[in-house]
């Protein structure tokens, strides 16, 4: 690569699921001068990326070999994973599994293990095998990031301060077991637990379940692979905290991304909502009585 990331301007491939951060990181790519090419995931992606990218095509969740060609076709020297899949649909729809040979010969020849982590890892891998390189967003786009401190005018109250703390160790096991990365809780007890329905399902079950009050926290697994595991917020999840009731949303600092950072705050404002990142003092500090 000629110079850095944030300079460069060769072909940079976008595999894009759903959700804004394929639209928010091909923004940032254009205004870094890279050429954008997309591989969209059909019923995932969004169709408006298509107005920020140079190239944009569309293949199956399950056409790997696919992928592959059309980014080595366009001179993509670098990849990245964008945008989330929904899990469910593997289950309800047995049409977005159907696979090319390279898929079928990589799921049934080479796999190990079917947990997301050994899944994206071998992925990456066959990506490299054709020398294209998987790289993160924070590669990137490093600006993405959120620092430590609170994001909105409001702070945490000490009965709000208590439970970050003790939903966080929680959470932390729990992501490290690969069940989900983000937790419910109110008054130090757990209301809801992220599983294969997602973080915003699992923000408005819980928020639902503790009747308003509710603290949620949501973290990065230790040891994630930053090129396709980073926790990701938004100006829909302030929609979803202020619908169901979840008044606090505690997130890791550094190791999550914002997208529309000046929206979020606006939002989460005009809710009443908090949106923090701790500190490792805010997390150590002893609980008020």
């Amino acid at each position: 690569m000629a110079g850095s990331p944030a300079e460069s301007t060769e072909a940079v491939g976008l595999l894009c699921g759903g959700g804004a951060l394929p639209q928010t990181v091909a923004q940032a790519l254009h205004c870094r001068g890279a050429r954008v090419v997309a591989v969209c995931l059909s019923g995932e992606a969004d169709p408006g990326i298509e107005a920020f990218v140079d190239e944009m095509h569309w293949a199956g969740l399950a056409q790997m070999g696919r992928w592959i060609r059309t980014f080595r076709k366009a001179g993509v020297g670098a990849v990245l994973m964008v945008g989330g899949i929904r899990k469910r649909r593997m289950f309800h729809n047995k049409l977005v599994m159907l696979p090319d040979w390279r898929t079928v010969k990589f799921w049934y020849g080479q796999l190990t293990s079917r947990e997301d982590h050994t899944i994206l890892g071998g992925v990456a891998d066959e990506f490299e095998m054709d020398g294209i390189r998987v790289a993160s967003v924070i590669e990137y786009c490093p600006e993405l990031l959120v620092e430590p401190g609170p994001l909105t005018r409001r702070a945490p109250n000490d009965r709000q301060w208590r439970d970050i703390r003790f939903a966080w160790p929680l959470v932390k096991k729990i992501a490290a077991m690969q069940v989900g990365q983000c937790i419910v809780v109110k008054d130090r007890a757990v209301i809801a637990v992220e599983g294969i329905d997602g973080t915003d399902a699992t923000l408005q079950r819980g928020g639902e379940l503790a009747g308003g009050g509710a603290v949620a926290v949501k973290v990065a697994r230790e040891g994630h692979d930053v090129r396709f595991d980073i926790p990701c917020i938004g100006p829909d999840t302030v929609g979803i905290l202020r619908d169901s009731g979840v008044a606090v949303l505690a997130v890791e600092s550094n190791r999550t991304i914002v997208l529309d950072r000046e929206a979020v705050r606006a939002e989460a404002d005009k809710a009443g909502v908090c949106i923090v990142a701790p500190t490792p003092e805010d997390l150590c500090a002893p609980d008020a009585q």
